[in-house]
């Protein structure tokens, strides 16, 4: 059968969920993912498998919890047998690319190289070596690229906390080269559709947009309300990286910490503005060539960002808050998505293979942990997923109703009994953690035995016996063994819900 759609999907570095015009931010300027979100489906409630880029994008592209794929770090081994999306729309027909701030384990290679048809990274080659990209070589050739801001800020570590206008206009930025890379891609005359992943580094440090998007916004930017909150319910490794923020004067004039905050937050709504910018120039290219009625287009981030919110800088001790956890996530499906719809269900960044590969008609991936979402999508449906999860290797943080649970191994913490409980309902700032609250133990041991649940439902393995009991056996060592070389969960959360037993997601 003939696929119906083209696959645009569009992802962004470390741009918090909440800080968009359509959520409701004040100050936020994004006109063009507010439109994306009035002409679609903006899900309010998404979360990221892992706060840090590797693994997080590793998730989205296999469809896999990190606990299934093994990547945990910000790079490592080329995975062997693990199919993503693009493999799997290359596989049956598409024309595939990966452009921009591609950020997946490349040891020797990258992992998607093969999985694709164009692969174009602007930051490291295929091989892994860094600034050699054509990116970088048309820099070079015009005796620009030490001015780029990821190579001047290698050279200039001191203003990693610092935000300021780019030394170089829109249009040598990497969004602009990405869009104009992806522009190229798909407008190729070719009677094949395509599937394509265009990949964005802001707002992403260094907070530098260009000078257009700095002047959006003023200098006297009023601050996140929860920079000076005291972190003494937080964690040790929180309230360290607080105490080393709040220390932190900045590198520029004035050299306060209230001026280098409000310079690093001014920085960080600007990059997400250029951001902004590089996706409408996108979505005008599919409106001028008449390939908007006929192409998916996502909009989502790996993991959020602090950048002052909780009075944090860096995202490290991210897995502790709805900042880093929660992402943007917008579908644009033509003549199915509900448009204006924001959806209030939990969802997953593992959602988005499934949801694909179903929408364009392509066989299942049999390796996919995530759910379709097309039900959500195309308007009110049964309750899909009770918890999300967001998973470090030592350390896992769980959202189910109005609950925050983060729970933490006590080796991380020389055998302490720490975790984190919020009431996201009563306290949306996490200013309270109810963890040790007597009146709250219940609800922490609810949110233990779910946490249990999830991590043992969703685990897949290699060999399985005894099967669970949905597990349809044909002989007494039979079954599926799915493209990754594992046994493919049968148990899954679809599995489940056919047979009448969602209420244990």
């Amino acid at each position: 059968m003939k696929p119906s759609f083209n696959v645009l999907h569009i992802i962004s570095d470390q741009h918090q969920a909440d800080i968009m015009g359509c959520a409701g931010h004040a100050q936020a300027i994004t006109p063009n993912l507010d439109r994306l979100a009035g002409e679609g489906v903006r899900f309010a409630h998404a979360y990221t498998q892992n706060p840090i880029c590797t693994p997080s994008r590793t998730s989205i592209l296999s469809g896999q919890y990190c606990h299934n794929h093994g990547y945990y770090g910000l790079a490592g081994p080329r995975p062997a047998a693990l199919p993503s999306f693009l493999s799997h729309f290359k596989g049956n027909g598409y024309r595939t690319a990966a452009i921009g701030c591609i950020h997946t384990p490349n040891d020797p290679r990258n992992w998607l190289e093969t999985h694709v048809d164009r692969f174009l990274d602007y930051f490291e080659s295929v091989e892994g070596r860094s600034w050699e990209t054509p990116f970088y070589d048309e820099l070079r050739a015009r005796g620009i690229m030490e001015q780029e801001d990821n190579r001047y800020f290698f050279q200039h570590p001191e203003l990693g906390t610092e935000g300021r206008p780019s030394l170089l206009p829109y249009h040598d930025s990497q969004e602009a080269w990405a869009t104009r890379e992806a522009i190229r891609f798909m407008g190729e005359n070719e009677a094949r559709p395509f599937c394509i992943q265009v990949a964005f580094q802001r707002p992403h440090q260094p907070f530098t947009p260009a000078r257009e998007f700095w002047d959006l916004y003023p200098d006297d930017l009023t601050l996140p309300p929860t920079l000076n909150q005291p972190p003494t319910h937080r964690p040790p490794h929180f309230q360290q990286a607080w105490q080393g923020f709040h220390c932190n004067r900045g590198a520029l004039a004035p050299r306060t910490f209230e001026a280098m905050a409000r310079r690093l937050w001014h920085g960080y709504l600007g990059c997400i503005s250029q951001v902004d910018h590089a996706v409408g120039e996108l979505l005008v290219f599919l409106e001028r060539t008449g390939l908007a009625a006929n192409t998916i287009v996502v909009y989502h981030a790996d993991h959020g960002g602090y950048s002052g919110t909780h009075g944090i800088q860096e995202k490290a001790p991210g897995i502790c808050s709805e900042a880093v956890c929660k992402v943007p996530y917008l579908w644009r499906v033509p003549g199915l998505a509900l448009p204006g719809k924001a959806c209030e269900q939990l969802v997953e960044s593992v959602d988005l293979a499934p949801t694909v590969v179903s929408l364009c008609g392509l066989p299942p991936m049999d390796t996919v942990d995530g759910m379709d979402l097309t039900p959500l999508l195309c308007g009110d449906a049964p309750l899909l997923r009770e918890v999300a999860v967001t998973e470090n290797p030592w350390s896992k943080a769980l959202r189910w109703k109005q609950w925050r649970f983060v729970h933490y191994q006590p080796e991380m913490f020389g055998g302490q009994d720490i975790g984190e409980l919020y009431d996201l309902e009563l306290d949306p700032d996490e200013t309270t953690n109810l963890y040790s609250v007597p009146e709250h133990r219940e609800t922490l041991h609810q949110c233990r035995r779910l946490l249990l649940e999830w991590l043992i439902r969703t685990t897949r393995n290699k060999t399985i016996w005894p099967p669970p009991a949905p597990f349809e056996i044909t002989g007494l060592y039979d079954y599926h063994i799915a493209a990754d070389g594992k046994a493919a969960n049968r148990v899954g959360p679809q599995s489940l819900q056919a047979q009448g037993l969602l209420h244990y997601l």
